[in-house]
């Protein structure tokens, strides 16, 4: 079957496929395209051929996804074989959905088209106009750096992001359980590639808070603890949230507009236009969570017996005798598990993050020092991220290295961090070591849930005071993107995809629909837009890099600091002509923040804004010895100022060290208190409507490591 028999074709010359499918204009070809490749075949594909003609595109288009198959573009196509329709169907009697194996013993026509609809659109993925989005099976075996239960970059046409899981002999998987025929894959055609499947991907769908009210309705063991405190939390609930429909409708109605022309109105060189000329606003806000739990054997390993009726009680007791909780903080230890005081309620708030993330994104590998994605399992420098858990009051870090053997939560290592040093993880004490997030364990739901991904672990996780002052004893750097749960949740973040709806993201302005809980556009003049930075040789810190023009004022609502202390709270920049001049103000109370130093002008390069007739040579760190380098940085930070860091590079060789166009500023140097909420404003001081806000990443670094007196700070 891979072999392709000459024979004529016919293919639909379109430039869309989310409207009706104009098939008047037809070209003759010798090769088949996707829906007459079916159709060559009835042997194989008759049944899953004639329901693709029953299913439309999109909720937006009267087109079949048959026609879909026939038009030009680059799509992938799982195809389902006549039995494994056949199976289905069987598996639909089994579980006493129909009363026999037919199309026809659905009690009503909704139901029917409803699972057809699941069938067939799980089934296509649309590669835009990119040749390199006809996912291969070798493409499919390098996805998320080869991690089981990766994502795809893409969703399918039902908007569902199929999992990836390797196997014996090298064979793949889909959704944990769909294996890719290893004969008859990869057969390429004019508008893309068909890989055959001999099981239907029948995601279920549910929410988070179905899926542990099932676990309690059938007290089903693996969860069941973890289900038992959450529903006296009162927290399933809050799980069961999907999708902002408000914005949905708002956007299928066209009252969430695209940024036409961006470039032309930014300011830009034309002459370098993009093949999509738009920055394109999100087409959905869903809501997700991400949770990390503690499994059954792991409880009843503690002599807790999960289907206990004390159980929760008992759950309690134990997570108080353990210590894992802020005791400071004065939580209650009683049975009102509901109210937020309640020290049970904080313990499993803590193991909830309010977005989605999926197993191949917990941390990003992307332009790290030494890392290359032409060889995706070779880490070097170690990554990390901190995210405020649900609820927002806490922090926890996600963390990953060369030697960690997975990704873990709250790790504290040892690392060769001086000046001179490697930057690379050397040694982690046990008791330093973290939780191992369990992302390929059996028990990992990566698929079935919509608006969840749930990961067990392999310790107990808790915010103690040990875990808080490990914390607070670190600099702490967040991407911009990290701010956001909707950019993560939403697959914006660190998009796989070169396609221009991707790669330049149009975040709607307020007036619109306030897209980012945790970001105030401040007036209508301005405009953010996220630069997805896919495979690009950007020295940002995630590659991406996200920019706001016009006569811009912009606020962000940051992260919790750990502990009451003495930080420096920083802004990364990296300056061009393109820049503007902004006046930054930081507080906490959002409508009257006060200023927080003079403008950053950010045309300028270092040597350029630290002045004094210096030049980049002065200050590189290129031929210098140890103690000079530190000198040099003492003197930059006396003006305010930090070279940017050895962590990030520019083509994998030029740090952002390196570069005299990328620096750090000091905003403010001052005490923070731990739970209260900090607000960052950046407002142009020109009148120019094209110069342009750039953002990257800030920093909290507490007195203890910018002032150390037994070590200078990491330059990673």
């Amino acid at each position: 079957m891979r072999k392709l028999i000459l024979s004529l074709a016919t293919l639909l010359l379109i430039s869309s496929c989310t409207e009706n499918i104009d098939t008047s204009a037809r070209y003759v070809f010798t090769e088949y395209t996707v829906a007459s490749y079916l159709e060559a075949h009835p042997n194989s594909y008759s049944q899953y051929l004639e329901l693709t003609k029953q299913v439309p595109v999109s909720g937006r288009s009267k087109s079949s996804v048959y026609q879909l198959l026939t038009a030009r573009g680059n799509y992938t196509c799982f195809a389902l074989t006549n039995e494994a329709i056949n199976a289905y169907l069987q598996d639909l009697v089994e579980q006493g959905l129909i009363n026999e194996p037919s199309w026809d013993a659905f009690e009503n026509a909704h139901k029917r088209d409803s699972v057809i609809k699941l069938v067939v659109q799980n089934t296509v993925i649309d590669g835009g106009n990119s040749e390199s989005q006809r996912y291969t099976t070798a493409l499919i075996s390098t996805f998320g750096n080869g991690k089981e239960n990766a994502e795809f970059p893409l969703p399918n046409i039902y908007d569902h992001k199929l999992t990836v899981r390797q196997g014996n002999n090298d064979s793949i998987y889909l959704d944990k359980e769909c294996p890719i025929d290893p004969i008859n894959c990869d057969i390429p055609l004019i508008n893309g590639v068909i890989h055959q499947l001999h099981k239907v991907i029948a995601p279920k769908d549910e929410s988070c808070a179905r899926y542990f009210q099932t676990i309690l309705d059938e007290k089903r063991e693996g969860y069941l603890m973890f289900a038992k405190a959450l529903q006296a939390c009162g927290l399933l609930d809050t799980l069961s949230k999907v999708r902002d429909e408000v914005y949905e409708s708002l956007y299928q109605e066209g009252k969430i507009p695209d940024m036409k022309n961006y470039m032309d109105k930014a300011g830009y060189d034309m002459s370098n236009t993009p093949d999509d000329p738009d920055a394109h606003a999100p087409e959905h806000r869903k809501y997700g969570f991400t949770l990390f739990c503690e499994t059954d054997e792991f409880w009843q390993s503690q002599g807790i017996d999960p289907a206990a009726a004390d159980a929760v009680e008992k759950l309690q007791d134990w997570v108080y005798n353990k210590g894992l909780f802020l005791a400071e903080n004065g939580y209650q230890v009683n049975t009102d598990y509901e109210s937020p005081k309640n020290m049970l309620h904080q313990w499993v708030a803590y193991h909830i993050l309010p977005m989605r993330i999926p197993a191949n994104k917990l941390v990003y590998h992307c332009n790290e020092l030494g890392y290359s994605l032409s060889s995706p399992h070779k880490y070097t420098l170690p990554v990390m991220e901190w995210y405020p858990v649900f609820g927002g009051d806490r922090l926890i870090k996600i963390y990953e290295s060369s030697i960690s053997n997975g990704v873990y939560l709250n790790s504290f290592p040892e690392r060769d961090n001086g000046v001179m040093g490697t930057g690379f993880e050397t040694y982690c004490a046990p008791d330093k070591r973290g939780v191992l997030v369990q992302t390929e364990h059996e028990m990992a739901e990566v698929t079935d849930i919509v608006n969840a991904c749930i990961y067990p672990i392999d310790e107990p996780l808790g915010y103690s005071t040990t875990t808080r002052d490990d914390l607070s004893r670190e600099r702490i750097r967040f991407d911009l993107f990290a701010l956001f749960p909707e950019a993560i949740t939403n697959g914006i973040r660190r998009a796989d995809s070169p396609e221009g709806k991707w790669m330049h993201v149009y975040i709607p302005q307020d007036k619109d629909y306030k897209y980012f809980d945790n970001m105030s556009i401040l007036n209508e003049e301005t405009h953010l837009i996220h630069y997805n930075g896919y495979r690009t040789a950007w020295a940002n810190y995630c590659q991406d890099e996200d920019k706001a023009f016009g006569k811009f004022d912009i606020m962000f609502t940051l992260p919790p600091v750990p502990k009451t202390n003495t930080y420096e709270v920083r802004y990364k920049l990296l300056a061009t002509a393109a820049r503007g001049v902004v006046q930054v103000y930081f507080g906490t109370d959002p409508k009257h923040l006060p200023v927080a130093g003079i403008p950053i002008d950010m045309t300028k390069t270092v040597q350029a804004a630290f002045g004094e007739g210096t030049t980049w040579s002065d200050f590189r760190d290129s031929g210098k010895e140890e103690d000079e380098i530190i000198e040099i940085d003492q003197k930059l930070r006396n003006h305010g100022m930090m070279k940017a860091t050895r962590h990030e590079t520019e083509l994998n060789t030029t740090t952002a060290r390196d570069k005299d166009n990328c620096s750090r500023y000091i905003i403010v140097r001052q005490t923070l208190e731990a739970g209260r909420p900090y607000y960052i404003r950046f407002k142009s001081v020109l009148e120019s409507t094209t110069k342009e806000l750039y953002l990257d990443y800030f920093e909290y670094c507490p007195k203890e490591v910018y002032d150390s007196p037994v070590k200078p700070e990491d330059i990673w």
